[in-house]
């Protein structure tokens, strides 16, 4: 088989893994890739894995995904509004709209203090669980640094089940590039305004 046709394999898989079992793109594809017994260099990049996870959830999901992203994105909302002092940013798939039940909330927090938001958690009597996720790369194109990130289990009535928060903190200057669109003319991320009109959108 061809790279080209290896790597649509490999996406193919990687979206069956996001899709049905909530793993993250980068762990998908590294799976789905040693399950094909394909090589590191026949990895699809993200837009191919994007194409392939809405195909996946066209034929299979249809009936239920719309809903459940749905609820995702109001739980989103209504977290951005009570963390709106630390400029929250929806990202990953609620924001991109491939999201399904089993899809873990993402938001950015752009902070003057890195601390801040793990305070005011901690005021509010809410656990978390502390991890670290690569952040944003520098100007200069070098490896991205290791920032932190806030794991909680929260409620989702509108789904009857937990889902679980990422909040992940960066520091204020890097909201200024947060906003640029890829090639496909698409942004990483956006504010509550931007996802509330993403909700009133048919």
């Amino acid at each position: 088989m061809s790279e080209q046709g290896t790597a649509a394999e490999i996406a193919a898989m990687a979206a069956r893994l996001i899709v049905d079992e909530g793993m993250d793109w980068g762990p998908a594809k590294q799976r789905a890739a040693r399950d094909l017994g394909a090589p590191r260099a026949a990895l699809p990049g993200n837009d191919e894995v994007e194409d392939a996870v809405r195909e996946h959830i066209a034929i299979f999901h249809a009936d239920t995904q719309p809903g459940e992203l749905r609820a995702l994105r109001e739980l989103a909302a209504e977290w951005m509004a009570r963390l709106a002092e630390f400029r929250p940013h929806l990202t990953g798939a609620v924001w991109r709209g491939t999201a399904t039940r089993l899809s873990n909330v993402h938001l950015q927090l752009y902070c003057d203090d890195s601390k801040a938001t793990e305070i005011e958690l901690l005021n509010r009597g809410l656990d978390f669980d502390v991890a670290e996720t690569p952040g944003p790369k520098s100007a200069r194109g070098g490896r991205a640094r290791s920032v932190d990130m806030l794991i909680l289990d929260v409620p989702c009535p509108a789904l009857q089940e937990r889902v679980t928060l990422c909040l992940t903190i960066l520091d204020f200057d890097d909201l200024r590039g947060a906003l640029k669109p890829d090639a496909r003319g698409h942004t990483e991320r956006g504010d509550l305004a931007a996802l509330q009109h993403l909700l009133d959108t048919p």
